[in-house]
């Protein structure tokens, strides 16, 4: 607010750019400046608003997750946990020595005689079925063969993707346990459970089954091979379409490109970048909030109002129409009550003096 008025008092009047991107871009270089630095770069992604395909990004993130020295921290972990470690290209042991392992642990389980009740025969069946099957020399699942492989995978992060989501359902459940008891058998049974729980499963399926398809058919196993899988198990985003999940991950994406290029000599390195891309996403956020509110996420245009307690929606946007953007267009029925002394056009509803 104070630049709004700083600014209107230097240029005499308002332009088209003034009352949002102008007043906005030295407001949101203040406020970023006094920000923690650790949450700069959070803030930057959160407000940059990166939308690309959720299909390229997957693409790429799985190409760097198979390549040596790809990815590191906690996103190499992450991804890990997901398609699991037998698509990690490199690894400590030997496929003799996996089957040696595996050989091992059948001898002693032999040894120990038990009683061959319900549960035992079915292990025993479910093993013989993921053992026995078609599986390539080059994959590097050795206790399933490509289509147990496959199944297991969905099956596991199906249920990683259900819990997670019904955990994020219960508090708001329990608020309602003594009013409304049937809420609480909604948490299992809600459509978004099984949604991400289909995204998660149905991604790390075919990322697995489109790897193995490509081993089979090329006779080897490439760091290529990512790009295609992970093309294609983007598709599962259908499921669970997430403006939020895509827009976070394309923007780490580039910042690890980026910072790639910046380890291998490629791409300068702008100092307080994050800083800057802040301050003019934030500019244009604003710009868009107060010439045409229309054109604004609907959750943007909430986090404002609760922002400045609701000042943003009693704009005299009606002396802004001049500009073309129709920016009164949802606030026809709002009429500000002004002081006709410090007023040109004689106000609609002027303030009335006792």
């Amino acid at each position: 607010m104070a630049f709004f008025c700083i600014l209107r008092k230097i240029l005499g009047k308002f332009y088209s750019w003034s009352p949002g991107f102008g007043a906005a871009l030295p407001a949101s270089y203040v406020a970023i400046l006094i920000e923690r630095k650790s949450r700069r770069g959070l803030l930057t992604i959160y407000m940059a608003n990166l939308v690309l395909l959720f299909c390229i990004t997957a693409a790429m993130y799985m190409f760097f997750f198979r390549c040596k020295d790809g990815l590191k921290g906690f996103t190499f972990s992450a991804l890990r946990f997901i398609v699991g470690k037998e698509e990690i290209p490199t690894h400590s042991y030997s496929p003799e020595a996996a089957y040696a392992k595996v050989e091992q642990k059948t001898e002693k389980h032999e040894e120990k005689p038990r009683r061959m009740n319900i549960i035992a025969l079915v292990r025993k069946l479910v093993d013989s079925v993921c053992k026995h099957g078609p599986r390539h020399r080059c994959c590097k699942h050795y206790e399933d063969n490509c289509i147990s492989y496959c199944i297991k995978g969905f099956i596991r992060m199906f249920s990683v993707g259900y819990l997670i989501q019904c955990c994020l359902r219960i508090p708001s459940a329990f608020r309602h346990l003594f009013t409304q008891p049937s809420r609480l058998l909604s948490l299992f049974y809600n459509k978004e459970n099984f949604q991400l729980g289909a995204f998660l499963g149905s991604f790390v399926s075919i990322y697995k089954g489109t790897s193995c398809f490509l081993r089979w058919v090329r006779n080897l196993d490439d760091e290529l091979h990512a790009i295609i899988a992970g093309f294609l198990a983007g598709i599962s985003m259908m499921f669970y379409k997430s403006t939020t999940i895509s827009m976070y991950l394309a923007s780490k994406l580039v910042e690890t490109m980026y910072f790639k290029g910046i380890e291998a000599g490629k791409v300068p390195y702008f100092p307080h970048a994050d800083t800057i891309i802040y301050t003019i996403s934030t500019a244009i956020c604003f710009q868009a909030a107060i010439m045409e509110v229309q054109n604004l996420r609907p959750s943007y245009w909430k986090f404002l109002l609760r922002l400045t307690k609701g000042r943003f929606a009693v704009m005299n946007r009606k002396a802004l129409d001049v500009f073309g953007t129709s920016a009164s267009k949802h606030f026809q029925d709002f009429t500000p009550r002004l002081d006709p002394r410090y007023t040109i056009v004689p106000p609609e509803s002027p303030i009335e003096f006792s």
